[in-house]
């Protein structure tokens, strides 16, 4: 799902291209994709784009006449741009959930697979949509402590709740956790506040950074949670960068969490469906120096 460094470049791409552009249409190609029904789509046509503001982990495209279209991109939704005399935007492909006709261009909405899970909301006040997650680049450190332990959560939810903090997921949770050489399941509350200072400025640091690689002249096509770039996030199996260690996982559902057991856990695996047995035997697996797993009791 793209987060809050993917959402930037997205907007900082459009900014350059739709800012005070005229939407002309909007092309529907799935009567899954818009979720409201006042005020209707076709209020906003005909009227010129005049902000672009981030709202967690959509992309809000404010319009003079006081409407809003918003977009959640989900897992897998995804912007194309294409300019005005582009031949590729005449009709939708059987991908395309809409189509944005501007009088600069065109974006489209795309989603790889066959879940529909990507929506768009036409709306008169967007922050209705806001989770209400502080903005992790703009709190203080007093502010990210506060919400952090204003519940008991494992580190690793308590980043990717949209209620606490703004438009981190599980990709950049994974690599913020590992900057701060913190394990994902520790409890919020149970943090000192060497730690809880040392996971803000990760998680500074981390977005930041990733904003600065997103950044390009050239719309962002290749928007994945999956950059070989990374340090742990999908990274299964492989030498974690700083050690050299394994990459481990936590899997559940459909996502997954990667952490280095040396950097984060004490060497410690955590509990995972694959290593299940584990605990049936009343073992509790620890890394060794050549990041195999060894039995400790």
């Amino acid at each position: 799902m793209p987060e809050l460094p993917d959402i930037t470049a997205y907007l900082e791409a459009l900014e350059t291209r739709i800012s005070v552009a005229t939407l002309e249409t909007v092309r529907l190609g799935s009567p899954f994709l818009l979720r409201t029904i006042d005020p209707p789509l076709a209020a906003t046509f005909g009227a010129c784009v005049i902000e672009l503001p981030r709202i967690g982990k959509r992309i809000a495209v404010g319009l003079d006449n006081g409407c809003w279209l918003v977009i959640h991109l989900m897992i897998a939704g995804r912007l194309h741009w294409h300019p005005v005399d582009s031949k590729k935007v005449a009709k939708l492909t059987r991908r395309d959930l809409a189509a944005f006709d501007f009088s600069t261009g065109t974006f489209r909405l795309t989603e790889a697979g066959t879940k529909r899970r990507a929506s768009l909301a036409v709306v008169r006040d967007p922050q209705a949509l806001n989770p209400g997650g502080i903005e992790p680049l703009e709190c203080s450190a007093i502010a990210f402590a506060a919400r952090l332990r204003s519940e008991n959560h494992t580190l690793k939810r308590s980043l990717t709740d949209p209620h606490l903090f703004s438009g981190i997921g599980n990709a950049y949770s994974d690599e913020i956790l590992h900057a701060a050489r913190l394990s994902p399941i520790a409890l919020s509350q149970k943090l000192t506040d060497a730690e809880v200072d040392r996971l803000h400025t990760a998680v500074r640091e981390t977005l930041l950074l990733w904003i600065e690689r997103l950044r390009s002249k050239d719309f962002p096509e290749k928007v994945t949670a999956f950059r070989p770039e990374m340090a742990v996030h999908g990274r299964f199996g492989e030498p974690c960068p700083v050690c050299q260690t394994k990459v481990q996982r936590i899997r559940y559902a459909e996502n997954e969490t990667n952490y280095c057991p040396t950097c984060q856990t004490g060497g410690r695996l955590l509990a995972d469906r694959s290593l299940s047995h584990f605990a049936a035997l009343g073992l509790a697996p620890v890394i060794g120096g050549n990041g195999a797993a060894q039995n400790a009791w």
